[in-house]
Parts: C-alpha cells; sequence; structure tokens
C-alpha cells in the first residue's frame, strides 16, 4: 500500500492550501458582521473560480472541476481549517441535481451554478421532520399544469443567497415524496424567519414558507416518487464532505494550541512541558491522525465503487468518527489557551462554535451509529474493518462517482 499523495494530490493540496490562505482574511468580517457584504461576496467569487475549484463534484464537461473522491478529501480538509463556515464559498452543486436533472434543467439551473452565475438551496427538513425526512408534511397537488406546492422548510442553509431552492414535497394524491427546483422569487415563496444560532456563519440557514407556489411538470427533479432517494444521496456526499471537513478544522485548531503551549510560560517554564498538557496535545495528534486516515480510506473505497449499502455505512462511521474527534480536540485546544481561549477573536473559540453542528447536520451522530449498526446486522463486519481486495486492472471501474452515487440513490 502506497500511502503517499501522488504528483497530482500534492498539487491539488497545494492550491487548497493557497485558496484557503485567501479566504482566509474574511474571517474577521464574518465573524464581526456574521456573514459578509455584497463587496467581499464578489471577491470571494472571483476568487474560488480563479482557483478552479469551483463545483469540484461536477464533470468538467459542465464547468465543474472533476475531482475524485479522494481528490475531493484532500481540497475539504484544507477548506475545514476556515471558520465562520466559510468553506461554502467554494460551492458545489447539490448531488441530487448532478444525479436528476434533465438537459433543460442543466442548462437553466446546474451549468450557472457550475459558472457561480445562480445558487442553489436544499430545503428538506421541517419542524416536525429532521433526522427522518419520511414525515415530511410538505405537500405539491397536482394541477392541470404542473403542481401546487405547500409547507414550511427550516435551516435551509445557503437559503440567503440562492436564487433558486430544492424542495422535498409529498405528491398528492400519489403519496409519492419528490424533488422540485422552485426558483426563490415564485409568487409564494416567502421568507419566515433568519435565525441566528451558535456560530457565525458566512450564510445564513433561514426559514421559507410555500403557499400554494405553482410549478411546472418540468419542475421535477427526477422522478416523481424518487425523492428519498435523492435526499440520501446528497446527504451520503455531504457527510463525506462534513468529516474531511472536521479534520481539517482540528489540526488548525491543535497547531494554534501547540504553538500557543510552546510561547507561554507558568510555573517557569512553557506550558507544553508540563505533562497534563502535553497529553492533551498528544490526544488530539492520535484523534486527528487517525480520524484522517478514515477518512481517506472511505473515500478511496468509494473512488472503487461496491455495495452502496456498505458505502453508506462506512461514510457514517467516518461521519461521526471525525467530527466527535474534532469537537474533542478544539475543547482541548480552548482549555490549552486558557481564558484567551474564550475569547472570540481566537480562532479555536470560533472553531468550537462552528464545529458543534457537524455532529447534528446532515445526520446526527445517533443516526449514523444506527446506520452502522444495521450494517453489521444485515452485511457483518468485514465491509466496515477491512480493507477491500485489489481488483485486476481491467474490472477496475473507470468513471467511479457516476455509478456510486446512483447506487447511492436507490
Amino acid at each position: 500500500m502506497d500511502f503517499s499523495y501522488s504528483p497530482r494530490l500534492a498539487e491539488l493540496r497545494e492550491s487548497a492550501v493557497e485558496l484557503a490562505r485567501k479566504i482566509a482574511v474574511y474571517e474577521d468580517e464574518c465573524e464581526a458582521d456574521n456573514g459578509l457584504g455584497p463587496e467581499s461576496r464578489a471577491a470571494l467569487r472571483r476568487t474560488v473560480l480563479d482557483s478552479g475549484l469551483q463545483a469540484m463534484n461536477a464533470p468538467v464537461a459542465w464547468g465543474g472541476a472533476g475531482l475524485s473522491w479522494v481528490e475531493q478529501v484532500t481540497v475539504e480538509e484544507e477548506l475545514g481549517t476556515l471558520t465562520n463556515g466559510l468553506w461554502a464559498a467554494v460551492w458545489r452543486p447539490t448531488a441530487a441535481a448532478l444525479l436528476a436533472c434533465t438537459p433543460e434543467q442543466r442548462e437553466r439551473y446546474l451549468l450557472p451554478e457550475n459558472r457561480g452565475e445562480r445558487f442553489g438551496a436544499r430545503a428538506i427538513t421541517e419542524p416536525d421532520a429532521g433526522s427522518d425526512p419520511r414525515h415530511i408534511a410538505t405537500v405539491a397537488e397536482r394541477t392541470l399544469d404542473g403542481y401546487r406546492i405547500t409547507g414550511e422548510k427550516w435551516f435551509v442553509t445557503m437559503g440567503d443567497v440562492a436564487d433558486y431552492l430544492i424542495v422535498l414535497a409529498i405528491v398528492r394524491p400519489d403519496g409519492a415524496p419528490t424533488m422540485f427546483l422552485v426558483d426563490k422569487d415564485a409568487p409564494g415563496v416567502r421568507l419566515v424567519d433568519t435565525p441566528r444560532y451558535t456560530h457565525n456563519f458566512a450564510y445564513e440557514h433561514p426559514h421559507f414558507a410555500f403557499d400554494h407556489v405553482k410549478v411546472g411538470h418540468d419542475a421535477v427533479l427526477g422522478e416523481v416518487g424518487f425523492g428519498l432517494d435523492l435526499v440520501q444521496a446528497t446527504f451520503f456526499e455531504e457527510r463525506v464532505l462534513v468529516a474531511a471537513r472536521a479534520v481539517g478544522a482540528a489540526e488548525r485548531a491543535l497547531r494554534l494550541a501547540s504553538d500557543w503551549a510552546r510561547e507561554r510560560v507558568q510555573g517557569g517554564q512553557p506550558i507544553i512541558r508540563h505533562q497534563l498538557i502535553q497529553a492533551m496535545l498528544a490526544d488530539s495528534a492520535i484523534d486527528i491522525a487517525v480520524n484522517r486516515m478514515l477518512v481517506y480510506r472511505v473515500a478511496w473505497e468509494i473512488d472503487r465503487g461496491g455495495d452502496p449499502r456498505t458505502l453508506n455505512a462506512q461514510v457514517a462511521m467516518a461521519k461521526v468518527s471525525a467530527t466527535e474527534a474534532a469537537g474533542r480536540v478544539v475543547d482541548r485546544a480552548v482549555q490549552i489557551f486558557g481564558g484567551r481561549g474564550y475569547m472570540r477573536d481566537n480562532p479555536v473559540e470560533r472553531l468550537y462554535r462552528d464545529t458543534r453542528v457537524d455532529r447534528i447536520w446532515m445526520g446526527t451522530s445517533e443516526v449514523q451509529r444506527l446506520m452502522v449498526a444495521d450494517e453489521i446486522d444485515k452485511r457483518g463486519l468485514s465491509g466496515l474493518l477491512h480493507f477491500s481486495t485489489a481488483q485486476a486492472e481491467e474490472d477496475a471501474p473507470h468513471e467511479t462517482r457516476g455509478p456510486l452515487m446512483e447506487g447511492a440513490s436507490r
């Protein structure tokens, strides 16, 4: 086995490091203003386009970067070092849109998004449907010329900058969960509230209401009744990225804490020589090293293809492990800084707030554990604990992302 960066990955990583460095200059503005102004957003858009790392998950032919899963993880890990959710400035279309859009929808929504001219936001969660989207109450009534959507959606991340929403609704009278593409300025789409959260995020997570919003038949994303499959595929993708960014966030926190421990003198010597501080630093280094290996291993397995159900459980393992480890590492970093670690101008304090949500969104840690346990029950431990067997060269998949995501959506 070769665990070294290939020349391609090393170059990609350096590009991601440089991009993160350029984006990091906006951290203080984001913290002070709970977001970015129009000028900063426009400048960030140009920076991301110049990097060529926008739409990492989209094919090059569609204006994306066309990266493999290992390549995406390499980039996302570096973006995870950013505070205030600024990693979201490096936009990517939702997996549901990539998988299911028609040629016409691609021209209207997807290709402009890949160019940074349009932005979409997922509208899935509801007041009574969080971890289990099967309980959604938003409905789409069939009409002669399309559908009429009525309901409410919470936690629509990036809904403030999006100009269209991907809405999960139950088609009536069929009772079929279905995804719809809805322009945000369509009559009946109403902003209900923009809550404040623990973190000061680069973008908002508003609530929207849909009051008899009329859409045509061409607004259906994919097929009627396949909405939950597209939700699963989208969450699958996002969980991989959350895990990768958690590793990056943890490493930044540890680097800051270890540098401070060398400088801070108490009891006549730098605190890095105090055994209890040393234990926190060592445990943090172990947490990061172990989870980096896990996240990259899972990305490698995805690129190779395989049983989507086992891959789904592997991704759940990575999300639980990496996000909970990041919480431990960042908490220790705050402790090592002492009172200074509790000040908002310290990046470790911001990371402390930023990383907390990672154990909640895209599937809570508790739900992820159930997925892992279900895999153990139905297919055993081998797929979770052992590396897959090497494939013959002629049998190796040439296009890994497409087949995998199609499988994950079933």
